[in-house]
C-alpha cells in the first residue's frame, strides 16, 4: 500500500464513513461456502483485537496495520483462497481496498477475553452481532469458547456463544465455533490440545444453541485427530494457530483433510508470517494440501 492509498483510506473514514457499508453492499458474494476444490480455504485475521499481536518471536509482528492489510490482500489474491475471518476494523479496510469479492467472509464476534488479563475467559462479544453480519452481506460469525472448570466466568461465556449460535441461524449464517478446554497455567489461560479435551470440548461446543443446522466447528491439531473427529458429525475447519516447525504442521494439517468431517483449513499469522517470509509462497503451500 502507498502512502497516497492509506491517506485516501484515512480520508475516506473521515469524511465517507458511509463508504464502508455502500462497500459491503456492493461486494459480490460467493457463491458458496467452499472453493473448487470442494474446501474451505480461509486467512484468519482477528487476533489484533484481542491484543494478541505476536507471530513467531516478534512481539508486535501484527501491529503495523498497513502491513498486515499488505500481506491480507496478498493472501487472498492466491487461487484457492476463498475466505476471510476478522473483526470490523480489518473487514471494512478490505472492503474498501476491494479484497472481498467473491469470498467467504465472518466476522469475528467475541474478542473480549484479551489475551493475558485475568478476565481472560470471560469473553464478552465485543465485535460483531448477528444483525450487524446479516446487515453487512457477510456469511457467518466466528466465537472463541474456552471452557475452565476453575472459572466462574465459563458459564456466562457459554451463554452468550449459545445465543450467538441461535441468532446466526435466525439469518442462516454459518455459526463458526472455536472451542476449547482451558486451564489457568502460573496465572495464564493455556489450552489442553489433548484427544479428551478436544473431544469433550467439541461435544460441548456442537449443542451450542436451538439449531445446529448453521454450526461449523474450528479446531486444532491433536494427537490421535481421528478419534477427536469422531465426536461429531457437524463440519469443521482446521486452525493453525503458532507453528514453529511449518513442514510438520504441514503433513499433520493434510493428514487432518482426510478425514470426512473436516471440509478446510482457516490459518491465520502462520501464513501472514512465515518463517521465511514469503507470504504468498506458504499460501500456495497451504491451498496445495487442499
Amino acid at each position: 500500500m502507498r502512502e497516497e492509498d492509506l491517506r485516501q483510506l484515512v480520508r475516506t473514514r473521515v469524511e465517507s464513513p458511509g463508504a464502508i457499508a455502500e462497500a459491503a453492499a456492493r461486494r459480490t458474494r460467493p457463491a458458496s461456502l467452499l472453493n473448487d476444490r470442494g474446501r474451505l480455504m480461509m486467512i484468519a485475521a482477528d487476533h489484533p483485537a484481542r491484543g494478541a499481536l505476536r507471530a513467531g518471536d516478534n512481539a508486535l509482528a501484527m501491529a503495523d496495520r498497513v502491513e498486515l492489510l499488505d500481506r491480507l490482500v496478498l493472501a487472498l489474491s492466491r487461487p484457492g483462497v476463498n475466505g476471510v475471518l476478522g473483526t470490523p476494523d480489518i473487514l471494512e479496510d478490505l472492503l474498501l481496498l476491494g479484497a472481498l469479492d467473491g469470498k467467504v467472509v465472518v466476522g469475528s464476534m467475541n474478542r473480549g477475553g484479551l489475551a493475558g488479563t485475568a478476565f481472560e475467559i470471560d469473553d464478552r462479544f465485543t465485535a460483531y452481532d448477528a444483525a450487524s453480519i446479516a446487515a453487512a452481506g457477510f456469511e457467518g460469525g466466528k466465537m472463541l469458547t474456552r471452557i475452565d472448570a476453575d472459572d466462574h466466568a465459563t458459564a456466562p461465556t457459554l451463554a452468550a456463544c449459545a445465543n450467538a449460535v441461535s441468532a446466526l441461524a435466525g439469518h442462516r449464517l454459518m455459526a463458526m465455533v472455536e472451542p476449547f478446554i482451558s486451564h489457568r497455567v502460573d496465572g495464564r489461560i493455556r489450552n489442553e490440545l489433548t484427544v479428551e479435551a478436544m473431544t469433550r470440548a467439541m461435544t460441548v461446543a456442537a449443542g451450542l444453541g436451538n439449531t445446529s443446522a448453521y454450526t461449523w466447528l474450528k479446531v486444532p491439531i491433536v494427537e490421535e485427530m481421528e478419534r477427536a473427529m469422531a465426536a461429531t458429525t457437524l463440519p469443521a475447519v482446521i486452525l493453525g494457530g503458532e507453528v514453529s516447525d511449518p513442514d510438520k504442521a504441514f503433513a499433520s494439517w493434510s493428514k487432518a483433510l482426510a478425514l470426512p468431517t473436516v471440509v478446510g483449513l482457516v490459518i491465520g499469522r502462520s501464513l501472514l508470517f512465515p518463517p521465511n517470509d514469503d507470504v504468498a509462497g506458504a499460501v500456495d503451500a497451504a491451498v496445495s494440501l487442499l
